[in-house]
């Protein structure tokens, strides 16, 4: 049974056939239902893709790869916030969500890259080599990261940084600042960041420009950012988290940091869970700020005090720009600060 042998039997044209399949909207749901029930009873699957893709030289798939492994990504409350923006706007548009990994190996990106009819690459730290995986004159959009001759989504890093970490210096004198970031080192540190560490630069991540956000608040603070003592955490994880955040909170009591200035909700969430395991008291021991607004961070006692990233906007807009559904032009996305009980 084919496209044309259902058309014929229903008395309809095959391009009749083809859009209850396709473009529903573009017949009666009377029609449509008549000829998916004929379809079904009949034994006809819908349209050949591989055929279709031939013809008309797209396959409606939009490829996101994505900079850490698929694992982590559908289990980080950020990113999968962002997968579901871009799966909302394919879901209504007839496309196919393809996820890639740029830890796949190269082989395996270059063969299921060439099925997609565009990509959008999201992460903090893209390999270089992964823009030799995709086919020349590729179309794509790059999130949280720029990519020459291509549009970007981003949302506004340092001003945002700069806007809590400001906050939380004015609240309630501090002495004792100390910044955790996110994989900001050329080598991988899961610990005290050192003068031997060399930092990424802020093209490759953005973690960059939230940390240039928190020097710009010290410095108006009269505090010198050199001075401020700073962690690196290599994954966005309880698990990869906690060993640094003890080693912070298990200091002195002379030395342990009275703020920590951290660069997402998950490492001030673990630092809030071990702080109070240790029977500090959050914010009088200790004052947190985390950054992306995480619901988990809103609905437990006491409530984070962060920055609001609205992630599944960040993916609606990605994906309606590869779709050519909005203009093909660089967007700085807002952010919202949340005060929370976690520092005030």
């Amino acid at each position: 049974m084919t496209l044309k042998d259902l058309a014929r039997e229903l008395g309809v044209s095959t391009a009749t056939v083809s859009n209850a399949f396709n473009r529903p909207d573009q017949l009666s749901p009377a029609l449509r239902e008549r000829i998916l029930g004929e379809a079904k009873r009949l034994g006809y699957r819908g349209p050949d893709a591989k055929a279709r893709s031939l013809r008309t030289g797209r396959s409606r798939i939009i490829a996101v790869i994505l900079a850490e492994s698929l694992t982590y990504s559908l289990n980080d409350a950020v990113s999968s916030e962002f997968l579901s923006g871009v799966a909302e706007v394919l879901d209504t548009q007839g496309h196919t969500l393809l996820l890639l990994s740029a830890r796949q190996a190269k082989c395996q990106l270059v063969d299921s890259a060439s099925m997609a009819d565009g990509f959008i690459v999201y992460g903090l730290m893209p390999s270089d080599e992964l823009f030799d995986s995709l086919p020349l004159n590729a179309s794509l959009v790059a999130v949280d990261f720029n990519v020459a001759g291509h549009p970007s989504v981003h949302i506004d890093n340092e001003p945002s940084c700069f806007e809590i970490a400001d906050h939380a210096l004015s609240v309630k004198s501090r002495k004792r600042p100390a910044i955790v970031n996110l994989r900001l080192t050329e080598t991988p540190c899961n610990g005290r960041v050192t003068p031997e560490h060399i930092l990424l630069p802020p093209e490759r991540t953005i973690t960059r420009a939230r940390l240039s956000g928190f020097y710009r608040a010290l410095e108006k603070h009269g505090l010198d950012s050199e001075q401020v003592p700073m962690w690196n955490v290599e994954e966005n994880t309880f698990d990869v988290c906690a060993p640094v955040i003890e080693e912070i909170l298990d200091l002195p009591d002379a030395e342990r940091p009275d703020l920590l200035l951290c660069m997402s909700d998950r490492l001030a969430l673990t630092a809030l869970t071990l702080a109070e395991q240790r029977g500090l008291r959050i914010p009088d021991d200790l004052c947190l700020i985390g950054f992306d607004g995480i619901a988990e961070g809103q609905y437990r006692a006491p409530r984070l005090t962060t920055i609001r990233q609205e992630s599944g906007d960040k993916g609606r807009l990605a994906a309606r720009m590869i779709l050519g559904l909005e203009p093909r032009h660089s967007r700085l996305l807002k952010t919202e600060l949340i005060l929370g009980e976690t520092c005030h």
